[in-house]
């Protein structure tokens, strides 16, 4: 690849840390005639640093997301729904500046995406995952607005290798609907929502997705026939902790955990019976954790019944399996479940290519890592069967005399 490193810094050599792939029928690897058709369902785009500022309506200009600089010269981030974070000088060099600057045309996503073995790519905002980083969903609708038609300009043309998902703020419930149907018709194969409508802390007043409140914007969905998102970060800052080891509590506390109360939401209130249509999942949060949520459920509905309101048909860990997925990079410990918890057909890899959480450019070697306990089938639903099926995405020729593909396609 031009002006691409070929080999990791220092920093980077433990991606390329591998147990190897002897006795697997097909593999990750790119240059493997026989490999697994791969989407990665989750990657981020690389939005112009002005695209807001110079498309959004004049009246929200001065409340975007962006920096400011206090008396003392120092630079902050900005936002209606972040608590202000000191920016600091940060140099990235390497394959963590490689990381950095990827991605940044359709064109050189497909090279690079090629170059890790991946066909094709669910995407999500970079900077924009603060569209929805207010209490004003009118406003977030604007910035979502905004995103969508810039996706789908830079990416509509790609839309069978590259597809954007459709960025709604559902608060703003008669513009949601009106965003869904409007993305739907332009061609998007997915949605976008935050993990709470309302963005801020727990608050048992506000809107939530259990509510019948929320049966229009189901409706609408159900309708469309798209799958809905819930990425991590959305909803509330996930920047609360602050002080010693406050990068890592963030992380794992504030960023990921959050992203299992929309899939509770729908699985435990009867959301899936009135709407049996639904297709939602967790994005970037992992799946070691969906195991023990879909127990902790199960126990609480059957322990306490006595409060449960509604009764369900099934149990809140059967609508997940009917209905639900979850995605992640690398996570040995939820793929050593999956078989055992029958969540095979619910996982989604990813490369969140070019964040610094992922596995790009090394897919190969960390799929090794963490799949080996798997079947051959078992790897390909997980990297890329399973997101083809909910996605839409059409499988390319080459993959077509796989047997798992072919039952997939009826060819």
């Amino acid at each position: 690849m031009t002006g691409r490193h070929n080999s990791p810094d220092e920093n980077n050599l433990w991606r390329l840390e591998t147990p190897g792939a002897d006795g697997w029928p097909r593999t990750a690897r790119p240059d493997d005639p026989g490999k697994f058709f791969m989407v990665s369902a989750d990657g981020h785009v690389q939005e112009p640093g002005d695209l807001w500022r110079t498309r959004i309506d004049r009246k929200y200009r001065d409340r975007l997301p962006g920096a400011a600089m206090d008396a003392k010269g120092n630079q902050y981030q900005k936002s209606e729904g972040f608590r202000p974070l000191r920016l600091r000088n940060v140099t990235f060099e390497g394959e963590d500046g490689l990381r950095n600057r990827s991605g940044r045309t359709p064109e050189e996503r497909i090279e690079d995406l090629a170059r890790d073995g991946v066909d094709a790519e669910v995407l999500f905002p970079n900077k924009g995952l603060t569209i929805w980083a207010t209490p004003d969903p009118v406003f977030s609708q604007a910035m979502c607005r905004v995103y969508n038609d810039w996706a789908w300009e830079t990416f509509g043309d790609f839309n069978d290798r590259l597809s954007p998902m459709a960025c709604v703020a559902p608060a703003d419930m008669e513009g949601a609907i009106a965003e869904i149907q409007r993305c739907a018709a332009l061609g998007f194969r997915g949605l976008s929502l935050p993990c709470k409508p309302v963005w801020g802390a727990p608050d048992h007043t506000h809107l939530n997705y259990n509510l019948p409140d929320c049966d229009p914007l189901w409706a609408a969905i159900e309708a469309v026939d798209l799958p809905v998102t819930f990425h991590v970060s959305t909803g509330r800052d996930p920047r609360t902790s602050r002080g010693n080891g406050g990068a890592v509590i963030n992380y794992a506390v504030h960023s990921l955990a959050p992203t299992m109360e929309p899939l509770a939401n729908l699985c435990a209130s009867g959301v899936l019976a009135r709407f049996p249509g639904l297709r939602f999942g967790s994005v970037e949060a992992g799946i070691g954790w969906v195991p023990w949520a879909l127990a902790a459920m199960d126990e609480a509905y059957l322990k306490h019944h006595m409060w449960v309101r509604p009764k369900l048909e099934m149990l809140p860990s059967e609508y997940f399996k009917r209905h639900g997925f979850a995605t992640f990079q690398e996570d040995k410990a939820g793929l050593d479940l999956a078989r055992e918890h029958g969540l095979v057909d619910n996982f989604m890899w990813a490369n969140d290519f070019p964040h610094h959480e992922g596995t790009w450019p090394h897919s190969s070697a960390a799929i090794e890592r963490t799949m080996g306990q798997l079947s051959d089938g078992e790897r390909a639903k997980i990297l890329g069967l399973n997101a083809a099926r909910v996605f839409g995405f059409e499988i390319p020729e080459r993959y077509r005399n796989q047997a798992d593909v072919a039952a997939l396609t009826g060819g």
